[in-house]
């Protein structure tokens, strides 16, 4: 690797008085994974969309220079004719159009004036050669998995001659598999001259990838770290990130009081008339008060649909089995049911199903429980405020004031708000799906606190995780699922990753 293609000398940028940027700098090396990590808000995307035009020049303070030259991005279309391209997490594509007009929009193929399909589709046959994807080039987007969906993404990038290519949280979304698979594209495209920045939270694979890896914290560069010297380790990494050092990343309840059954499920079974299968067959699971209980196993285990067979079952299922509450048998033919029973449920998909994102924090809030602040029918605002102020004080939400959008938060204050939310209706039992995906260690470290804190007043927790060290460091009890089956039960003094995964794999 021979000299720097890219860098951001002292870029600063700001949002209406605030400083989401203070002098950064930042340089990557031709030829090299570079990893960007930092905590939510730390100022990693907003760094990404000042390189790549969406904050045109002008906006920022500071130097872009390229390939040995200073760059003046006005829109996007500027950085990626210059050969940086971008991939957001949120992937752009065209859901009802095939792979190969995915590929190539924007970018047509042309012979005159007039598309040459043909040939369009002969390059996108190179372009998914080279990401390793076996499809057919004529396959619709929304047939594919959201894997494959990511490398119709970088084949779409590689048709632009990219030089420096850009992925912000690329394995959010995806299983093990395709998160391997993607990486190992990765390190094949830098034996192709391509130069890559990955943004990503999970320091396992910054740490097995990462030719250097910058950190940013509160909008300033902290460090670079080196990896061939050794330096990118995940306990080097946190103390940077968060600056300070995360002895035990999962904090431990320093006395637990296990109490009286709160749910129990017998030959529970559910029927999908969507899929015409079972997704739930045969459940026997309980929880007790004062408690985390982990859910592990595979994607399409069913661990989603035992949470929603639970919660009011939104999905229609034919349920059979026996499901009680504090040993009394319920029958919820709606969420509303589960909720007055004293049941809460956060979804793993926080922005589809979680939040509202045109809505500020207050009103995210209140939303599941708007009755405790209003009165015949009309909300007491000074009572919604005085309420949404509490959970934001206990939730430690960083933001601005309750009348910020939600959408505009970071991934981690996002899952604060949902997680308030839901407590907000006083549950008994909190079910979370995926409490900390997508969310940096820093934000990790407090939703952990948090569950603590409920269970240290007497709630119960569901954890369902794919994280397995999250499941192994939180949990009292673990269950492992496995094509809508329960595999095993583990106390969480005799679980540990072999275990889980042999039954996981059953």
């Amino acid at each position: 690797m021979s000299g720097y293609i890219l860098e951001m000398n002292e870029i600063s940028k700001s949002f209406t008085g605030v400083k989401a940027l203070s002098n950064v700098n930042f340089k990557v090396r031709k030829g090299e994974i570079h990893c960007l990590i930092g905590e939510n808000g730390a100022g990693k995307s907003t760094l990404m969309k000042v390189l790549s035009g969406v904050y045109p020049y002008g906006t920022y303070e500071g130097d872009i220079v390229f390939e040995g030259s200073v760059q003046q991005f006005n829109k996007i279309s500027d950085s990626v004719q210059t050969g940086i391209v971008i991939i957001y997490q949120e992937l752009a594509l065209f859901p009802d159009l095939t792979v190969y007009e995915n590929i190539f929009v924007g970018n047509e193929v042309k012979r005159g004036n007039l598309v040459d399909w043909n040939k369009t589709i002969a390059e996108a046959k190179k372009m998914l050669k080279r990401v390793g994807l076996d499809v057919s080039p004529e396959t619709l987007v929304k047939d594919l998995s959201v894997g494959k969906q990511q490398l119709v993404e970088i084949a779409k990038a590689l048709s632009k001659d990219v030089k420096l290519l850009i992925l912000d949280e690329p394995t959010a979304a995806l299983n093990e598999d395709d998160s391997e698979n993607l990486l190992k594209l990765l390190g094949e495209l830098k034996k192709q001259g391509i130069t890559s920045i990955m943004i990503s939270h999970k320091l396992k694979e910054v740490i097995s990838i990462a030719d250097q890896a910058t950190v940013l914290r509160d909008g300033k560069t902290i460090c670079t770290l080196d990896g061939s010297s050794g330096e990118i380790s995940e306990n080097m990494i946190i103390k940077n990130m968060v600056g300070r050092d995360i002895e035990d990343i999962y904090p431990k309840r320093p006395d637990k009081k296990i109490g009286e059954t709160i749910l129990e499920l017998n030959n529970w079974s559910a029927y999908s008339t969507e899929l015409a299968r079972h997704v739930l067959k045969d459940i026997d699971f309980h929880v007790k008060k004062g408690e985390i209980v982990g859910i592990a196993g595979l994607m399409g285990s069913g661990r989603t649909e035992l949470a929603l067979s639970i919660f009011g079952n939104p999905k229609n299922f034919k349920l059979e089995g026996q499901l009680k509450v504090l040993g009394v048998e319920k029958t919820f033919k709606h969420t509303s049911d589960a909720i007055k029973s004293g049941i809460a449920y956060v979804t793993e998909d926080r922005k589809g199903d979680g939040l509202f994102l045109i809505q500020d924090i207050k009103n995210n809030i209140t939303a599941a429980n708007i009755n405790a602040v209003a009165d015949k029918g009309v909300i007491n605002e000074n009572e919604e405020v005085k309420r949404a102020t509490e959970y934001k004080r206990s939730m430690y939400i960083k933001a601005s004031s309750l009348e910020q959008t939600v959408g505009n938060l970071s991934g981690g204050n996002q899952q604060k708000v949902s997680l308030g939310k839901w407590l907000f209706v006083g549950p008994k039992l909190l079910i979370l799906d995926e409490p900390t995906r997508g969310i940096d260690v820093g934000a990790k470290f407090e939703i952990y606190t948090i569950m603590n804190q409920l269970i240290s007043e007497g709630m119960s927790i569901i954890m369902i995780s794919s994280e397995l060290g999250e499941v192994l460091g939180m949990s009292d009890r673990v269950y492992v699922m496995a094509e809508g089956r329960m595999k095993g039960e583990l106390p969480i003094e005799e679980a540990n990753q072999e275990n889980i995964m042999q039954l996981a794999t059953q």
